[in-house]
């Protein structure tokens, strides 16, 4: 029998710009970051790179506190004006610089807000041909009514709209693998907050 080894081999965490002076204008922002902290120590878990970045940080804040202790260790934590998360910081790299069309990446995203920085992210991940997930228990917008849309468009145009647990799983792909235990020990610690989400952020899809 051949030795398990992981289904996404070369897994990416993009968090977009979950920042503090979102926390009381975006539908369900505790909920993402529920999600969010998951998919972190998750990260940790299983060796995945994670790729920070914040909108216009000196007007709208910092990476919001929970998340900070999770995010010490980004490959790449960048400030930014443009929408997308495909900046300079991000494209030049090695994540990406070095990405051939046989080590395109597996980008999931998380963070804000879904009909704007997550579409435009996600839409420059498909045209450099990454596969792109789309946590829908971990995206939203300051309208409830723009997420359905948002993620309607972006299955459309050929991301993965998925939930962070059939996420994590297809990451693994194996039960054999090292990481297995931990990670789900993982899931079930959180389950309780994974059906908080899940209610809170999947009500309008």
């Amino acid at each position: 029998m051949a030795a398990p080894s992981k289904r996404l081999q070369n897994p990416v965490i993009f968090v977009c710009d979950i920042q503090e002076r979102f926390r009381n204008v975006i539908w369900q922002f505790d909920k993402i970051l529920l999600t969010s902290q998951k998919v972190l120590r998750a990260a940790q878990i299983l060796q995945i790179p994670i790729v920070v970045t914040t909108q216009n940080a000196a007007k709208l804040g910092s990476t919001v506190a929970e998340l900070q202790p999770l995010i010490k260790d980004a490959a790449v934590n960048a400030d930014k004006t443009l929408f997308s998360m495909m900046v300079p910081e991000v494209t030049s790299h090695a994540l990406f610089s070095s990405a051939s069309s046989t080590t395109r990446r597996e980008v999931v995203i998380v963070g804000i807000e879904s009909h704007v920085c997550v579409t435009q992210t996600a839409l420059d991940l498909l045209a450099q041909g990454h596969k792109v997930y789309v946590l829908a228990d971990g995206v939203s917008s300051c309208n409830a009514q723009e997420v359905p849309v948002a993620l309607a468009r972006l299955r459309a145009e050929g991301a993965v709209v998925t939930t962070s647990e059939s996420w994590l799983y297809e990451t693994m792909g194996d039960a054999g693998i090292a990481e297995f235990r931990d990670v789900a020990k993982l899931v079930k610690e959180t389950s309780a907050d994974t059906k908080t989400a899940l209610s809170g952020l999947l009500s309008k899809i």
